[in-house]
C-alpha cells in the first residue's frame, strides 16, 4: 500500500476549500438518512462538499473518481444527572418563559451535547488521515488539506441555512401611535383590582382602553374561550386603537395591543398613559397571564400529542417497517402528515421505494437537486424502518422507563428543501395548508414523470359537469379533471341547533364556566350538498343569447382508486376574515359513490349551441370604439371582439387589497359585467376552487388570452415536450399561446384546461360528444382510472387551530386493521382515532 502521504499529494489538486455559496451537506447523505451520529459517521466528499454514509461513499467514488473525503462521527455524550433530578430517570427540562425558538428562555432545538472525531479517509482503500498525521506533512500538503477540513467544519451546512434555528415571537416593534396617543379628559379612575367588562361583566380576559378607559372583554378564541371581542368592537365604533391587558401590569411593563395595526407593540410611554387613569405601574402586580404565556401554553399542547389527539389514553410506541416518525423542521407537520400518508398508497410505494436502486443508480451527479432521488429517499426512509427506532434518552441509562414514542425517525430537510424551491409559501418555515401541499406536490409527480409510471394516478378522476338553461331546457357538459373532492360544510343542517344556541347565550351573559359545544353535521349532508343542482342566476345561454338562471350538477365521470376527500372547514367571516369551522362530521368508514356516477347526454336532450357570448361593453364604451379610429360602419374588417375588455380599475384594485390573484380579480370584474364590488366578491367566493381560478383571462370564443403568444412564434422544442406527452400539436398550441411559450406554465395550464380541450376536439372534429362517445378512441390528456365507486377508509389528516397558518397537524394512518397516529417523531397504537374532527380523508377501492 502506497504511504498516505504521497497519496495526499496525488489527490491533492482535487481538494477544495469551500467559498461563499458552496453547498456544504454535512449533516445528511444525499441518497439516505444516515449522518455523523449514525453508524459509520457521513463522508463529506473534499471536492463536491456532498455528504455520503457508509454504505454509498464507495458508489460516489467508483461514479467520479474522487478519494478524499472528510469522515465525520459524532457521539453523544452521557448528560449528568440533573441535581433537582426527581429520579425517575428523566431530568426536568427548563419551563419555557419566552415565546422563542433557540434562545434562552425558549423552546429547545436540536442541541445535543456530541463528541466530534474528524479525519480524513483516501479511498478505496480507506487510508486515514488525523490532524496529527497531518502535522507531519510537507507545507504545500498540511496547509492545503486543513484549510479544506477547517473550511467544511466552519461552514453553515445547507440544512441549517434552510431551517430557522433561532425564532423570537416576543419582539415587538414601538405603536405609531404611541407618542402622540390621545387621551380623554374624561375623569375615569381603573381600580386595581376587580375588573368587570363593562358590557357582560366577564371577568378575565380584560383590556382597557388606553384613549377612553374603557375596560371591555378581549377576543374569543377558535374554542369558544377567551371574550366576546368587546373590546375589539369598540376599537370599531371609535377607532381608538391602543388597548392594555389589565391583569398583565408590573414595573417592567404590560401586554399593549394595537388593534389598527394589528398585533402586540410596545409603548414607551405607558407609564404615563395608565397614570391618565389612576394607574401605577410600580405598584401593580400580575395577575393574569400574558398573552405570550397564553401562546407558550398553546405551543406546549400542541407538543404533547395525548392532549391533542387522543388525551385521557396511554398509547403504546410503535417501531418497525412503516412505522417511521418524521422530525418537526418548524412548522413542517404539513409536509410530514401528507407524506406519510402518500407512502400508504401502492403506486407511490412501488414507483420510488421498490425502484430506489435504479433511481439511484441513474441518479445525476448531484442527488440533492434530484426530485425522484430524493422522494425515493424519503419513501424508502419511512417504509424500510432503519429509522423507527427509539430516540436514545440519556437521561434513563438503565433504560427502566417505558418508551415514549419519540423516534430517532428522519429529517427530510433535503426533501422539503427542494419541492419548496421557488414557491413563495413552501419554501418558508411558516405553517401551510395540507391540502395545498398534496396538491402541489402530485403537480410535481406529474412534471417528473411525464414518461414512465405516473403514481398520481392514483388519485386523477374526471368530473363532469352538467349545466341546464332553465329557459330552453338544453344543456351543456364539460369535464375535467380533478384529484380532491371538496365538500362543504352545510352548518344549517347542524342536529344540535339547540345546544349550539344555548352555548352561544352563555357565552355573551359571560359565563365562563359554559362548556364548548361543537355543531355536530352529518355526513349525508355534506354529500347532499355536494350533489344538488347548483343554481346559477347570471348564466349566459347561447340558446337564448341573453343572461339567464341555470343549474349546474357535478357528477364523476371516473371513480379513481384512491379518494381524497377535503371537509371545507376553512372559511370567510362576514368581514372577510377568514375562520375555520369548528364542527364534527360522522364520516363512514366505507362509502359507495355509485349514485353519483355521471350519465353523459340523455336521449332526447338537446345541447346548448356552441356560440361565444358577445364581448363586453361598458355603458361609456360605444361599438365605434372596437371598430378602432379607422373603423368604419361599412368596413367592420378591424371589428375584433378579442380585444382586451374595459374593466373597472378600482374594482379590480379592491379585490387585489383583499389577497386575491389579479387574474382572477379581472376576471371577477369581467364576468359580472363591472356590476360592482359584492357582485365580483361572490363570484370570487364561488370560483375560489377552480383549477384555473388564478390563469389569466381568456376571453370567450377566443384561443388565448390578451397578451398572448402568435403561432408563428411558439418554440418548436416546447411543442414537441407537450406532444410528447400524449396531447395533440393543436392542444400544445393553444396551452402555450395562453402562457407567452412559458413551459412549465403551460404544462400547468394544459393539466387544469381539460374541459376546454375536450371541447376543443368536439369542435374541430364536428361532432358532439354523444355522436363520438363510443365511436373514438379516448381523447389524449391525462389518463384516468376508473372501476367500482365503492371505498373504505384508510387515512385521514387532522388539523388543530385557528386557520391553515396555524396550529398542528397529525395523521392517523390504518396499518393491519390497527389504527396509528403519526404526529411527528411520536408513532403510535391509537385508541380513539378522531375520525369525525379530520380535515381530509382517504379512501380506497374495494371490490364489489
Amino acid at each position: 500500500m502506497a504511504d498516505v502521504g504521497e497519496v495526499l499529494m496525488s489527490v491533492l489538486s482535487t481538494i477544495r476549500v469551500p467559498k461563499p455559496g458552496d453547498r456544504v451537506h454535512k449533516d445528511e447523505c444525499a441518497l439516505s438518512f444516515s449522518s455523523p451520529e449514525s453508524e459509520g459517521g457521513l463522508y463529506v466528499c473534499m471536492n463536491t462538499f456532498l455528504g455520503f454514509g457508509s454504505q454509498y461513499v464507495d458508489r460516489h467514488y467508483a461514479r467520479t473518481g474522487q478519494r478524499a473525503y472528510l469522515h465525520i462521527t459524532r457521539t453523544r455524550k452521557t448528560k449528568k444527572e440533573d441535581e433537582n433530578n426527581s429520579g425517575s430517570g428523566h431530568p426536568p427540562k427548563k419551563k419555557p418563559t419566552r415565546l422563542a425558538i433557540g434562545i434562552e428562555g425558549g423552546f429547545d432545538v436540536e442541541q445535543e451535547l456530541y463528541e466530534e472525531d474528524v479525519k480524513v479517509v483516501i479511498l478505496p482503500d480507506r487510508q486515514e488521515v488525523t490532524s496529527e498525521d497531518l502535522a507531519t506533512m510537507p507545507d504545500v500538503v498540511r496547509e492545503r488539506v486543513s484549510l479544506s477540513m477547517s473550511g467544511i467544519m466552519a461552514a453553515d451546512s445547507v440544512s441549517h441555512t434552510l431551517q430557522v434555528q433561532q425564532w423570537d415571537g416576543e419582539v415587538r416593534q414601538e405603536s405609531k401611535h404611541a407618542a402622540d396617543l390621545k387621551q380623554l379628559d374624561n375623569g375615569v379612575k381603573i381600580p386595581p383590582s376587580g375588573w368587570r367588562c363593562e358590557v357582560c361583566d366577564l371577568q378575565e380576559n380584560i383590556w382597557m382602553n388606553l384613549t377612553d378607559g374603557k375596560v371591555l372583554c378581549g377576543r374569543r378564541y377558535f374554542d369558544g374561550s377567551g371574550g366576546n371581542n368587546h373590546a375589539l368592537l369598540h376599537f370599531q365604533e371609535t377607532g381608538y386603537p391602543l388597548a392594555v391587558k389589565l391583569g398583565t401590569i408590573t414595573p417592567d411593563g404590560a401586554d399593549v395591543y394595537s388593534y389598527d395595526e394589528d398585533d402586540m407593540v410596545l409603548d414607551s410611554k405607558l407609564p404615563e398613559h395608565l397614570a391618565h387613569f389612576g394607574i401605577d405601574m410600580m405598584t401593580m402586580e400580575k395577575t393574569e397571564r400574558t398573552m405570550t404565556e397564553l401562546e407558550i401554553a398553546v405551543n406546549q399542547r400542541v407538543g404533547e400529542w395525548e392532549v391533542i389527539q387522543e388525551s385521557g389514553t396511554t398509547l403504546k410506541p410503535l417501531f418497525g417497517p412503516g412505522l417511521t416518525g418524521m422530525k418537526n423542521l418548524g412548522n413542517s407537520c404539513y409536509l410530514n402528515s401528507v407524506m406519510q400518508v402518500l407512502f400508504t398508497v401502492p403506486d407511490f410505494q412501488s414507483t420510488y421505494v421498490s425502484n430506489i436502486d435504479k433511481i439511484i443508480g441513474e441518479a445525476p451527479s448531484d442527488p440533492t437537486q434530484d426530485f425522484k432521488t430524493q422522494v425515493a429517499k424519503l419513501g424508502y426512509g419511512l417504509l424500510s424502518g432503519e429509522y423507527s427506532k427509539p430516540a436514545p434518552d440519556p437521561g434513563d441509562e438503565n433504560g427502566a422507563s417505558e418508551p415514549r414514542g419519540d423516534q430517532i425517525g428522519i429529517a427530510p430537510r433535503m426533501f422539503k428543501a427542494l419541492v419548496g424551491r421557488g414557491h413563495p409559501e413552501f419554501s418558508t418555515n411558516r405553517q401551510q395548508d395540507a391540502q395545498e401541499f398534496l396538491l402541489h406536490f402530485i403537480n410535481m409527480v406529474e412534471r417528473n414523470c411525464r414518461s414512465g409510471p405516473n403514481p398520481s394516478e392514483a388519485f386523477r378522476f374526471l368530473v363532469e359537469e352538467k349545466i341546464v338553461c332553465q329557459q330552453s331546457q338544453k344543456a351543456k357538459y364539460t369535464q375535467r379533471v380533478d384529484y380532491i373532492v371538496q365538500l362543504p360544510v352545510p352548518m344549517d343542517q347542524a342536529t344540535n341547533t339547540e345546544e349550539l344556541q344555548e352555548a352561544e347565550r352563555r357565552r355573551e351573559e359571560g359565563d365562563s364556566s359554559a362548556q364548548t359545544v361543537r355543531a355536530q353535521i352529518p355526513f349525508s349532508a355534506c354529500m347532499a350538498a355536494l350533489s344538488e343542482p347548483e343554481m346559477l342566476t347570471d348564466f349566459w345561454s347561447s340558446a337564448v343569447q341573453a343572461k339567464t338562471s341555470a343549474t349546474k350538477t357535478t357528477r364523476f365521470a371516473s371513480f379513481p382508486d384512491h379518494l381524497v376527500i377535503q371537509i371545507k372547514k376553512f372559511t370567510f367571516g362576514l368581514d372577510w376574515v377568514p375562520k375555520k369551522l369548528d364542527v364534527s362530521i360522522d364520516v363512514p368508514d366505507t362509502l359507495d359513490l355509485s349514485a353519483l356516477r355521471a350519465t353523459g347526454q340523455q336521449p332526447g336532450e338537446e345541447l346548448l349551441p356552441e356560440v361565444a357570448p358577445p364581448p363586453l361593453m361598458t355603458p361609456d364604451v360605444e361599438v365605434k370604439g372596437i371598430l378602432g379610429s379607422h373603423g368604419n360602419e361599412d368596413d367592420d374588417s378591424l371589428y375584433s371582439p378579442l380585444l382586451s375588455p374595459v374593466l373597472d380599475d378600482s374594482t379590480v384594485s379592491q379585490l387585489c387589497e383583499m389577497g386575491f390573484p389579479l387574474e382572477a380579480c379581472r376576471k371577477a370584474v369581467y364576468y359580472t359585467g363591472n356590476t360592482g364590488i359584492d357582485a365580483a366578491m361572490n363570484w370570487i367566493m364561488s370560483h375560489m376552487d377552480d383549477p384555473d381560478f388564478s390563469a389569466p383571462l381568456v376571453l370567450p370564443g377566443s384561443s388565448s388570452g390578451p397578451g398572448t403568444t402568435p403561432t408563428e412564434s411558439l418554440s418548436e422544442e416546447h411543442l414537441a415536450t407537450i406532444v410528447s406527452m400524449g396531447f395533440s400539436r393543436d392542444q400544445a398550441t393553444k396551452a402555450l399561446r395562453a402562457t407567452s411559450n412559458v413551459l412549465d406554465r403551460a404544462v400547468d395550464w394544459i393539466f387544469s384546461h381539460l374541459d376546454d380541450l375536450e371541447s376543443m376536439d368536439v369542435s374541430e372534429g364536428g361532432r358532439s360528444a354523444a355522436e363520438s362517445e363510443g365511436g373514438r378512441d379516448p381523447p389524449p390528456g391525462p389518463r384516468v382510472r376508473d372501476g367500482p365507486g365503492k371505498y373504505e377508509l384508510f387515512a385521514f389528516i387532522s388539523h388543530m387551530g385557528t386557520s391553515t397558518m396555524c396550529g398542528h397537524y397529525v395523521c392517523h394512518i390504518k396499518k393491519d386493521q390497527q389504527w396509528v397516529i403519526f404526529n411527528d417523531q411520536k408513532v403510535c397504537a391509537s385508541e380513539k382515532p378522531p375520525k369525525d374532527l379530520g380535515y381530509l380523508y382517504f379512501y380506497r377501492r374495494v371490490a364489489d
